[in-house]
């Protein structure tokens, strides 16, 4: 596996590429919620990401505690990033999941090196940092800690109502920096998330995480993501989502379509023809060899939904820089990529 540039101590071995046994332990736990699920538990060299200054992202920094993730999104566009390490793009990333357990130690050292400038920090921008995973494995209570005691601002990305554990941390981190709380809710079909979203709580319960925030005085948005062409970009669909997001007390609402990219789109393409073969031949012609759909059509979408938070009154997202508690819908480029939010 090609994980040496993740160690803390790099064996020194005739092939670099190669961990040492000795710097990952692997462990599988036979309970209910993690069966199948296959724990390599890495001492990481740094925990502190920057983000490649082609990218148009409003952050230079993320902080990702986890590789792979059990929400298993059949769409999700961090599939590829499991191949740098010699994994599974598919199945392996749902069930092979990386725990880098010593994030919070080694974030607060960084947080304190001289070089470091204070700089916004993005997370659950690769792959959720709460996912089941983080019931067990508790990094991101440190993670906060480390930010809060440092006055450093940061911002959560998430489909996970685990977040709700943080709430009183993240209530005190809001009260010394800025902290910007989305929760990820592209559609409200039932029968659409169990197929494309299997490993994620439902779209009503990340809901009422949005309602938990806002009554708690903290604002979360939704990143209304992916729209998926032909599976729920339908007027009446975009307007149930839209209007369960507003009564929900989202502060903001950022619609962004589906994007394919190496990795994501085989895993996708894959599902679409075993669940809606009908729909195959359009998303081919929708999306031709690129990852992204056409510029018109996402404004399409974009358009829809904006018209649809002002008649339900919640605003579109704000811009860069934000202000204390306000939300901050993130999502990070693939290496060589740029993502817009539109």
């Amino acid at each position: 596996m090609r994980w040496d540039h993740l160690a803390e101590n790099p064996a020194a071995a005739a092939d670099p590429a190669l961990f040492s046994a000795s710097a990952v332990t692997t462990r599988t736990f036979d309970t209910p919620e993690f069966r199948g699920i296959t724990f390599h538990e890495i001492r990481a060299r740094s925990i502190l990401n920057r983000v490649p200054g082609a990218s148009q992202m409003p952050f230079e920094w993320t902080v990702n505690p986890y590789r792979g993730c059990t929400h298993a999104c059949v769409y999700c566009f961090a599939r590829k990033t499991h191949s740098y390490l010699d994994l599974d793009t598919g199945l392996g990333f749902d069930s092979q999941i990386v725990v880098k357990i010593n994030a919070p130690e080694l974030l607060r050292r960084q947080l304190a090196a001289r070089g470091w400038q204070g700089a916004h920090i993005a997370m659950g921008t690769n792959v959720d940092c709460y996912q089941r995973a983080e019931g067990r494995y508790r990094l991101m209570p440190g993670i906060i800690e480390a930010l809060r005691d440092r006055a450093n601002p940061f911002s959560i990305l998430t489909k996970g109502t685990l977040i709700l554990r943080d709430l009183p941390l993240l209530r005190q981190a809001a009260d010394v920096t800025d902290v910007g709380i989305s929760v990820s809710v592209g559609f409200t079909d039932g029968e659409l998330w169990r197929t494309v979203e299997p490993g994620t709580p439902s779209p009503e319960r990340r809901l009422d995480v949005v309602r938990a925030f806002a009554d708690s005085g903290i604002g979360c948005g939704v990143l209304m993501a992916p729209v998926l062409p032909f599976l729920s970009d339908r007027p009446d669909q975009l307007r149930a989502t839209v209007r369960a997001i507003a009564s929900a007390g989202a502060s903001s609402v950022t619609p962004l379509v589906l994007h394919l990219r190496p990795g994501a789109r085989e895993w996708f393409m894959a599902w679409l023809a075993r669940t809606h073969p009908q729909l195959v031949g359009r998303y081919e012609r929708l999306y031709g060899d690129g990852a992204y759909a056409p510029r018109w059509y996402q404004r399409r979408v974009t358009r829809q939904v904006h018209e649809l938070a002002a008649e339900f009154g919640v605003g579109p997202t704000a811009g860069r820089g934000g202000s204390r508690g306000n939300a901050r819908p993130v999502a990070e480029p693939e290496r060589g990529t740029q993502l817009t939010l539109l």
